[in-house]
């Protein structure tokens, strides 16, 4: 006489009990680990992650075809994150990206291309479309904006055009727009 039950015996509790053993692995590695955490209510402020913003321009500037800005943002605004990128098809190119959190916490994307506005609007902002223009220090930017979604600002410096994007407020976005109009091109 066999020690199982035949299978079509089986039922939701036999499957419950063959899932615990696995569940408990899986909290024990993931405590081991410590890359899980439980605080109810409103999420935590966590540690932003250090990127070397100056190296990766300057980086950028020797190695792409067109100049890249570094602005000189505002005490507490801190750099988190860069990457490049590059649009294929008509009018794309090689685009530049950082990151930053500005100090209300909110994060802010700027990116440098030599793509044509329109490539750099549909392949970053995809549905949105042009909404109004801001004037900050020489330049004007194009406003792209979606209800219920974060604007994006574009502008072009004739070699090369500017997105801003974020999470950030009126001010955050006049800040930002208002350092890279100021900041000369880096030396490749």
């Amino acid at each position: 006489m066999p020690n199982q039950k035949p299978r079509i015996l089986n039922d939701y509790r036999d499957l419950l009990w063959s899932l615990i053993p696995l569940l408990l692995i899986c909290v024990v590695f993931a405590a081991l680990a410590q890359q899980c955490s439980f605080s109810p209510g409103t999420p935590a402020t966590g540690n932003i992650p250090h990127f070397d913003v100056k190296a990766a321009l300057q980086d950028d500037a020797h190695t792409l075809s067109f100049p890249i800005r570094q602005p000189s943002l505002p005490e507490h605004w801190t750099a988190n994150s860069g990457s490049r990128d590059t649009i294929s098809g008509a009018g794309g190119g090689t685009l530049s990206t950082v990151g930053y959190i500005t100090p209300e916490g909110t994060y802010m994307q700027l990116t440098q291309s030599d793509a044509t506005e329109s490539a750099l609007a549909d392949h970053i902002l995809q549905t949105r479309s042009p909404s109004g223009s801001q004037k900050v220090g020489d330049q004007t930017w194009t406003v792209f904006h979606v209800q219920g979604n974060e604007p994006a600002w574009i502008t072009d410096f004739g070699t090369v055009r500017v997105l801003i994007k974020g999470a950030g407020n009126q001010s955050a976005y006049t800040t930002l727009a208002g350092s890279v109009d100021a900041a000369q091109p880096l030396r490749s």
